[in-house]
């Protein structure tokens, strides 16, 4: 497991979801500056960001929709840092979870040094490696042509026999 141990004077944490990310900034004296929802949209989030761009990393764990974030960071010349969301479970995997504790857990991982990273795949690579998932069609057709023909072609018109003892 690898960590991000630099030290910035602003750290960003974010919880990133489709349409909303929760986002948190801390200093370097773990000061919460921001701890607030916005829309998942650039223009909100460059405006958010602004006042603390000077020497600022950004952090979010690696779901299915950093792409934008990590392309956005790069244009802007932002540090960014994905997370490695299996390792990130198994640092800060509490109980009680939610957006704003998430963002604010993911800031604190970040400035302690105790973020786990994942690879950032390049920009030119967007069309083929970070796009790649599995086919689920397939899998779930090739999963029932292997299932036993009982369980596939019994219905709950049938009658069942069962004898009792």
């Amino acid at each position: 497991m690898r960590f991000y141990t630099e030290q910035h004077r602003h750290y960003c944490g974010i919880d990133l979801h489709a349409r909303t990310m929760y986002i948190c900034i801390l200093d370097q004296a773990a000061n919460v500056l921001v701890h607030r929802r916005i829309r998942c949209q650039r223009r909100a989030f460059l405006r958010l960001i602004e006042p603390y761009r000077e020497d600022l990393v950004v952090a979010t764990e690696c779901l299915f929709c950093w792409y934008w974030v990590a392309d956005l960071c790069l244009e802007e010349e932002i540090a960014f840092v994905l997370g490695h969301a299996l390792y990130m479970k198994a640092v800060h995997g509490g109980k009680s979870k939610n957006d704003r504790i998430d963002s604010h857990k993911i800031t604190h991982l970040l400035r302690g040094g105790n973020f786990p990273y994942a690879y950032v795949y390049p920009r030119d690579t967007s069309a083929t490696s970070r796009t790649r998932t599995p086919n689920t069609t397939s899998s779930r057709s090739r999963s029932a042509s292997t299932m036993p023909s009982t369980a596939t072609t019994s219905s709950s018109t049938s009658p069942t026999t069962r004898t009792s003892r």
